[in-house]
């Protein structure tokens, strides 16, 4: 099963996008597990935490693939384990290495970067407002790193989904 990633900094637009996409595309997609964990923790997290996070994300990944089965063509994935990655070396000044090896090996197919030039809004949860332009170029310098096929997506809502969906169709799939 193809997996499309749609990643970038906080309050970018992951979520509404992947939502959008699993709708269009009437396929199965993967929640940020982050923000479950997080609100089920009730304290504030810590570095260790990350890594219970990344096991979740993948664990939650797998099944959703699998319950899929081959109905569905592709699987789409509100952040992956660079967000993670980068996540713990902005915190704590590195990140997990078998998080650091899961992004250089796990495959898929292509990642969404969505640019953060829509409105901050406050979460909880959020902690970078104000550098979300750096968060964003250090996104795409690792997706560069890591030779990872990624699409820049920007602007509005329907904006967003059209370049997304260009993007997607790209890989063969069809609208």
């Amino acid at each position: 099963m193809r997996k499309i990633v749609v990643t970038g900094a906080e309050c970018s637009g992951k979520s509404a996008l992947s939502a959008a996409l699993a709708e269009h595309y009437v396929v199965p997609w993967v929640p940020e597990m982050a923000r479950e964990y997080l609100n089920e923790l009730g304290s504030p997290y810590r570095e260790e935490d990350l890594l219970r996070i990344a096991e979740l994300q993948l664990r939650t990944e797998e099944e959703r693939a699998s319950e899929a089965g081959s109905a569905a063509p592709f699987l789409v994935c509100d952040t992956d384990l660079i967000t993670i990655r980068i996540w713990g070396e902005e915190k704590y000044g590195r990140s997990d290495p078998w998080i650091v090896q899961q992004t250089e090996e796990r495959p898929y197919d292509l990642w969404l970067l969505c640019r953060p030039d829509i409105p901050w809004v406050y979460d909880p949860l959020r902690e970078n407002p104000h550098d979300r332009d750096r968060l964003f170029a250090v996104y795409e310098k690792t997706l560069k790193a890591l030779a990872k096929p990624y699409v820049i997506i920007e602007g509005g809502r329907e904006e967003r989904l059209k370049q997304a969906i260009a993007a997607i169709g790209g890989l063969g799939q069809t609208e």
